[in-house]
């Protein structure tokens, strides 16, 4: 896995901080402490929300350190007494975190993370790991559906020019985990392995000439199995000439705006006419889920997505919280803890889950036992993995085995989780207690 570049300790919210110092005061820091990450609900209407950015959470947990950079600043803006610092400079997490793994599905109330250790150790990686995960589950959950919708055609993630730099890279990873096959943007091949790809835009045609020399200079440098952008003027006219230049082994076009379903069989029917029945047809503009799905039966060999992927279509975060729920008492027993308001409930204890299966291998159900684990019947599947021990990564934290992990885990899903209008979660969250026997 690479390294982040630079440190994360201060990519968190100045109370966590002053907690730390006030816990440090008091005495308390040093309690051993469970804390968990889940969601309450799931985006409006959605069936079922997926885990992603696990592996970005272990590599940003193993470089949270404060160096000189970090406690001058803390120093010099009051943010804290010196004996905090002092505690912050030789800061380390050395706890455990299980949690679902990466590209794995989840439901309402799933202890999607569970951090142990002390509270001054565990207390100030809220902001952090819920940072990543609700950007990266958001987009994940979001890049589900549209391949879902997609029915086995290929999809490039391209939404770079619409969300920042940095977010850019983690979305793409995340589309990646789900089905996307590429992005667009390199940082994310070089970071993450992500395949990358692309040809060209608009302002390479308008740069020529003519739009036939623009497609020449293409052709030239890249080769036939190039994609040429065809609706930059007149569509039927640029596809004409396109197969005309390249002849019929011209790897593909792509159409970019206007009425996609009827302009992608036109083109369809004018290449197979031309000879280029093997030239694929890629299309973009704005594309989401249901754009995708409603272009399902149009000649369309794949998908360029980008605004509405980044955005998480319509749901931007995952919503996910970070709550102590258990900690050591000063006698050594271990007391269950909870957020009671009403509107902003939470279950204390630590949990475990499994993924109830039935004798097909279909999900039926979420279950959680809190300070045990739930009995397994035969065949269900435990869903909380180790992901550090003593501060140190363990497990396959790698991108292939998260993409492969999400599409056992939605294949093992009922139909109806992956039908695109609103509804419940696919399955239900039950706690042992409410499991019939």
């Amino acid at each position: 896995m690479t390294r982040n570049v630079a440190g994360t300790a201060l990519l968190t919210d100045h109370y966590e901080l002053t907690m730390l110092q006030a816990a440090l005061h008091s005495g308390a820091a040093h309690r051993d402490c469970v804390f968990e990450v889940f969601a309450r609900r799931l985006p409006d209407g959605r069936r079922y929300g997926v885990v992603a950015g696990t592996g970005r959470v272990v590599e940003a947990i193993r470089d949270f350190r404060f160096g000189e950079d970090e406690i001058a600043f803390l120093r010099d803006n009051a943010v804290v007494d010196e004996a905090t610092l002092d505690y912050l400079a030789s800061y380390r997490f050395t706890g455990d975190v299980w949690g679902y793994a990466e590209g794995e599905v989840y439901f309402p109330s799933s202890p999607l993370l569970v951090v142990e250790g002390t509270f001054a150790q565990a207390c100030i990686l809220e902001t952090l790991v819920l940072s990543i995960m609700n950007h990266d589950s958001a987009i994940a959950g979001a890049g589900s559906r549209m391949v879902t919708a997609a029915e086995e055609r290929p999809l490039i993630e391209m939404g770079s020019r619409r969300t920042h730099e940095e977010a850019a890279v983690a979305a793409a990873r995340a589309a990646y985990i789900v089905g996307f096959g590429k992005t667009s943007n390199l940082e994310a091949g070089r970071r993450y392995g992500v395949p990358t790809a692309g040809t060209s835009a608009h302002s390479f045609t308008l740069l020529h000439d003519s739009e036939s020399g623009a497609f020449q200079a293409q052709l030239e440098s890249l080769g036939k199995g190039t994609t040429l952008l065809v609706d930059t003027y007149d569509v039927r006219a640029a596809v004409a000439e396109a197969v005309r230049l390249a002849g019929p082994e011209l790897g593909g076009v792509r159409l970019d705006s206007g009425d996609l379903v009827a302009q992608a069989r036109e083109v369809r029917l004018q290449l197979d006419e031309l000879g280029a029945t093997t030239t694929r047809i890629t299309v973009t503009s704005d594309l989401d889920e249901y754009a995708i799905a409603a272009l399902a039966a149009a000649p369309v060999d794949g998908y360029g997505v980008g605004t509405s992927l980044v955005t998480g279509s319509g749901a931007p975060t995952a919503g996910m919280v970070y709550k102590l729920v258990a900690r050591k008492d000063d006698d050594g027993t271990w007391v269950s803890v909870a957020k009671a308001s009403r509107s902003k409930t939470s279950v204390g204890g630590r949990k475990y889950a499994l993924r109830r299966l039935d004798e097909r291998g279909a999900a039926q159900a979420e279950v959680i036992g809190i300070g045990e684990r739930p009995v397994n019947d035969g065949n269900d599947r435990e869903l909380l993995v180790p992901l550090m021990r003593g501060g140190e990564a363990v497990g396959d934290l790698s991108l292939e085995a998260a993409r492969a992990r999400h599409e056992a885990s939605v294949a093992e899903l009922p139909a109806r989780a992956r039908r695109l209008s609103r509804g419940e979660p696919a399955i239900p969250t039950q706690y042992v207690d409410d499991v019939e026997d």
